[in-house]
């Protein structure tokens, strides 16, 4: 199958600090300044990043896949490639190789060691699994509730909005113990004591900073580990919260997905499972040409952030359909 300009910007937006830009009717993809990829107008030639010093010999081994730039970009780190002659595993490899030139070694060295980020799943995967999550029976009713209960923004300074989110997290099977009139309230007084102690970013998740994100990361950190008698929150819940406080920027986890994705269910995993989605949400924007609300009105989930129609794509693949 041939590769596409989909599978590139799938493939450069899971990059960290990569941006997308449209500059003189031509998709490019750039770190800060510096450009690594930039397709031709007519989508049929992929111009990358790649030393000079051996670019000659690429271009000697398949004259009829690659080629040298024009003559003013010869000074560049650069070398052009036929989007036909590409394959899927080969197009990866450029576009990272690409990557791996223009940002630190040591932002390189962590998202590659840790494995990467997965595939974006594209519009037609979302498309699916919305349809899916959308025609189980009452899917949305609890969310609905709790918009409904703490209008217009859930404020855990508010005793109220407190008990609707504790109600919301066991209508998802969090299973945290109501208290009994005349006892103390851990989940409570600990939401808000921890609510009184962060500021959460309130971006969209595809515009997401790298800074927002670790404050995030962090803050989850705290609330899963908030200690309700024998217990703590755990991470399954604080997830939720979060998504529930900021439902436009938090793609919120369960345990099959933190695991299958990351592997553990920590901070540090919360921080990465935060920039696949924020690299999925731009791709899913980036693909199909419109804003959040259009887009998620397009998959068949209107009036719902991005994040929630990611998080239902994951639930739907992973763990309602992903067995074990």
């Amino acid at each position: 199958m041939v590769v596409t300009v989909e599978d590139v910007r799938r493939l450069a937006l899971a990059l960290p600090r990569t941006e997308e830009h449209l500059i003189r009717d031509r998709v490019k993809f750039r770190i800060g300044r510096i450009v690594y990829l930039a397709l031709s107008r007519d989508e049929s030639e992929l111009g990358f990043a790649f030393p000079k010093e051996e670019r000659a010999a690429l271009v000697a081994s398949e004259p009829a896949k690659f080629s040298l730039p024009c003559a003013g970009d010869l000074r560049y780190n650069w070398v052009h490639a036929r989007m036909s002659a590409l394959g899927h595993a080969e197009l990866a490899e450029l576009v990272t190789d690409a990557w791996r030139m223009c940002v630190p070694a040591k932002v390189a060295r962590a998202h590659l060691e840790g494995g990467g980020l997965p595939p974006a799943p594209g519009l037609a995967g979302l498309g699916e699994a919305a349809a899916v999550f959308g025609a189980f029976p009452g899917v949305d009713r609890s969310w609905l509730a709790l918009v409904a209960d703490t209008a217009p923004g859930l404020d855990l300074s508010r005793a109220a909005h407190r008990a609707a989110l504790h109600r919301w997290l066991n209508a998802w099977g969090c299973r945290i113990r109501y208290p009994r009139d005349g006892e103390p309230d851990p989940l409570g007084a600990g939401l808000a004591d921890w609510w009184g102690r962060h500021t959460l970013p309130g971006a969209p998740l595809a515009a997401l900073a790298d800074r927002d994100v670790a404050r995030l990361a962090a803050a989850y950190g705290e609330l899963a580990a908030l200690p309700l008698g024998r217990r703590t929150l755990g991470p399954t819940a604080a997830a939720k919260a979060l998504f529930a406080l900021r439902p436009r920027t938090v793609m919120p986890w369960d345990a099959a997905i933190a695991t299958r994705l990351h592997g553990a269910r920590d901070a540090a995993a919360f921080d990465r499972h935060l920039r696949t989605g924020r690299a999925w949400a731009r791709a899913a924007l980036a693909e199909s040409g419109l804003d959040e609300e259009e887009l998620t009105a397009r998959l068949g989930r209107p009036g719902l952030p991005l994040a929630k129609v990611l998080d239902e794509y994951l639930y739907v693949t992973l763990s309602h359909g992903g067995g074990g």
